[in-house]
């Protein structure tokens, strides 16, 4: 999966592919010194990391498990 859509700091994010898929949470943004990874709020409060490659924007992300 590759992503194009650019991501913002606070944009709700989910995890579309990966181990976690569909974890929910808040762009927080780019690694330093590694734009393939972003930083990841999670509804728990814990920052994680992911491959940006991973993420799609929540609303997205919902049209598309609803079918639309």
């Amino acid at each position: 999966m590759v992503n194009t859509q650019p991501f913002h700091a606070g944009d709700e994010v989910v995890l579309a592919s990966g181990t976690y898929q569909g974890t929910p949470g808040v762009f927080v943004g780019l690694r330093e010194g590694d734009a393939k990874w972003a930083d990841i709020m999670e509804r728990n409060g814990a920052v994680r990391s992911h491959p940006v490659a991973w993420l799609a924007h929540a609303a997205a992300a919902g049209s598309v498990s609803q079918g639309q």
